[in-house]
């Protein structure tokens, strides 16, 4: 018998056609019309999976016996640095597209909205509308975001309280992805190392900064989930107790990073790329706060084609090698999903 199967980390993009003609005008994000790659100003990444787009997306799930994927936003439209009229524009349309591939298949998706943090006051009329009118309640925030001084500061910080705030009053699911990593690390770009190992460094940092400042406790009924298993957070949470320990006149006003760790309110999702690191993840929080994530169709997400990959694989192997009992892989991918989103069922 085959168990229902939820992916709480995917990804989609519109149709050529589906992206309004004032962001390619401006270079702020457009697809060629083959969809042979994505664009940006003067950026450009392939489009290396058919099932970036909605149709082929729902054969992609079909084929691997995934009934329902939680999609999250286009990490490249953070609108980090961006005008205010700008980010105003591409971030309503974006939540637009992604609440009608929700209404278009309610039953396959649920999608996840963004909002710019450095605008405040539009964050929340747009985190209002969101949920009032799209009737969405996942909330995708980048890890890091450019301040009015220019200066790169996590998520976690005192300017966005009135976000988590309004997240708090309505319960929302919220999802930490980290992005831009290459605009705040001045090292060359090679080896694609800002993705392989400095993207994990800003939702290592943000956990960092979320424990400390105790947003667990602070906001009760926000669920968030740290993407790609938060995997350096994990390997470094006794060098964060030994700096907490040995320098507490850094500390002075910091919660204990002891009492956020397996807290309920707190999820990692498992594309951590191989079973060991999913052993430490394991245990440092405990099977009930993993969900299932692939983090498709990018190929560095659990993607068929690349090397012995496929959706699912390193969960498959946990419950080889005994890791996971069947048990605990079911409740990955089923019901600690649904307990992060909130819900009691989807579809």
């Amino acid at each position: 018998m085959n168990k229902y199967k939820i992916n709480g980390h995917g990804h989609i993009l519109p149709e050529p056609s589906e992206i309004p003609n004032f962001m390619r005008d401006k270079k702020l994000f457009w697809i060629d019309d083959d969809k042979k790659f994505m664009r940006q100003d003067n950026w450009s990444r392939p489009i290396t999976d058919s099932s970036f787009f909605f149709k082929e997306k729902l054969e992609w799930m079909d084929r691997y016996k995934i009934d329902h994927a939680v999609m999250l936003n286009l990490s490249q439209l953070y609108c980090n640095g961006w005008k205010r009229r700008d980010a105003y524009d591409t971030i309503r349309w974006q939540n637009d597209f992604n609440a009608s591939v929700q209404e278009r298949r309610s039953d396959k998706f649920t999608c996840g909205f963004v909002v710019q943090p450095l605008y405040v006051e539009d964050a929340l009329k747009e985190i209002e509308r969101c949920v009032n009118t799209l009737g969405m309640n996942l909330l995708c925030l980048p890890t890091h975001f450019l301040n009015e001084q220019e200066e790169w500061v996590s998520i976690i910080d005192d300017s966005t309280l009135p976000i988590f705030e309004l997240a708090n009053h309505y319960g929302l699911a919220i999802e930490l992805h980290p992005y831009d990593a290459q605009k705040m690390v001045k090292l060359k770009d090679e080896y694609w190392r800002f993705h392989l190992v400095w993207m994990m460094a800003q939702t290592a940092d943000s956990l960092h900064l979320y424990a400390l400042k105790d947003f667990g406790n602070r906001f009760p009924n926000v669920r968030v989930c740290f993407a790609h298993g938060c995997m350096l957070g994990q390997a470094n949470y006794g060098r964060r107790l030994q700096g907490y320990d040995g320098r507490p006149d850094l500390f002075e006003d910091a919660e204990n990073p002891r009492t956020s760790l397996g807290h309920k309110n707190l999820f990692f999702d498992t594309l951590v790329h191989d079973s060991h690191t999913l052993q430490l993840l394991k245990t440092r929080v405990g099977p009930g706060q993993i969900v299932a994530g692939l983090d498709d169709p990018y190929p560095l997400g659990e993607m068929e084609g690349v090397a012995n990959s496929y959706p699912g694989r390193v969960i498959d192997f946990a419950v080889e090698i005994d890791i996971l009992t069947q048990k605990e892989s079911d409740e990955i991918w089923k019901d600690n999903v649904l307990r992060w989103l909130g819900k009691d069922s989807v579809g």
